[in-house]
């Protein structure tokens, strides 16, 4: 049963790619950016706002973290992945999210001290090869001709955005309440996305947008949030992240069920080389010096 928070949490996000997709065409990407945020600090208000205001002391010296935090992980994040769903597919912004936890990994190693090990060096070259191949199509040739698709630069731009904001999370290690700080950085949000939603083009709530919306929001925004700190609580930061490698697939498998996207043999070959590195990673944890005396002759 515990197994069963990270899962559901996974599969959320997953099919918000998916869902991503989808929006295009039926909602400009600063609106849906910025309604699912204002929906979300709405329903959150009712339970925390009074005792946000009445922590208001211990929050105060760290609302220029909460604001940094607020612009990367809900702001550029998100917002970077919507504009970026209107010029690549799900599969792809999938494939390149798993990058997720190897970006996180070496700027833990830059900015947190962490050890460089055999494993994350080798990991990052070959899921750096995968993204390649799939960024290319499986013609490698072809980014020294044409360069990288402006959706999928969009979204390695997104995946490093929320590595950032991880990685800043677990350095600076803000002792407030989870669900408040969640909170604090959904109203950043808000203050921050009006700009960018009042600017743009707008069609509006309509039949045919509000169940992404709905989807955006209730789910992304609030429920896999919560059931992932449960996972957290549960099995601990370490154990949970592995669930974070089954995102590419997921996100593979319902685009081609929803989306009717076509599985190509350079996705399946650069997903696995992907997913092969950020698990080489994780698990082969041996420093990277030693490792060098064992393979040296």
């Amino acid at each position: 049963m515990q197994y069963a928070f990270p899962l559901l949490a996974i599969f959320i996000w997953a099919g918000n790619t998916v869902v991503n997709k989808m929006a295009v065409g039926s909602i400009f990407p600063a609106e849906i950016g910025f309604y699912r945020w204002l929906l979300a600090a709405l329903l959150f208000s009712p339970f925390l706002l009074r005792p946000v205001i009445a922590n208001r002391a211990a929050i105060r010296p760290h609302l220029g973290k909460i604001i940094t935090l607020g612009v990367l992980g809900m702001v550029a994040y998100q917002s970077l992945a919507y504009y970026a769903a209107t010029l690549t597919t799900a599969t792809n912004m999938g494939i390149i999210l798993s990058l997720m936890p190897l970006m996180s990994l070496a700027l833990a190693i830059v900015s947190l001290g962490q050890r460089l090990t055999a494993g994350a060096l080798s990991g990052a070259a070959l899921s750096f090869i995968g993204v390649l191949v799939v960024v290319s199509a499986g013609n490698l040739a072809s980014l020294l001709t044409h360069g990288v698709n402006l959706g999928d630069g969009m979204m390695l731009g997104a995946t490093l955005a929320y590595a950032v904001y991880s990685t800043l999370l677990k350095k600076w290690q803000l002792r407030l309440p989870p669900l408040q700080l969640l909170y604090l950085q959904i109203l950043v949000a808000v203050v921050v996305l009006f700009p960018l939603y009042w600017l743009s083009p707008k069609v509006g709530p309509n039949l045919h947008n509000a169940g992404l919306v709905l989807y955006a929001c209730l789910l992304a925004s609030m429920l896999a949030p919560l059931v992932w700190m449960k996972a957290v609580a549960r099995l601990g930061p370490s154990r949970t992240v592995l669930f974070f490698n089954l995102l590419p697939i997921l996100t593979a498998l319902i685009a081609a069920v929803v989306l009717r996207e076509q599985l190509a043999v350079y996705h399946l070959l650069g997903g696995a080389m992907t997913l092969g590195g950020v698990i080489l990673s994780e698990r082969w944890t041996t420093p990277l010096r030693k490792a060098a005396r064992v393979l040296r002759p």
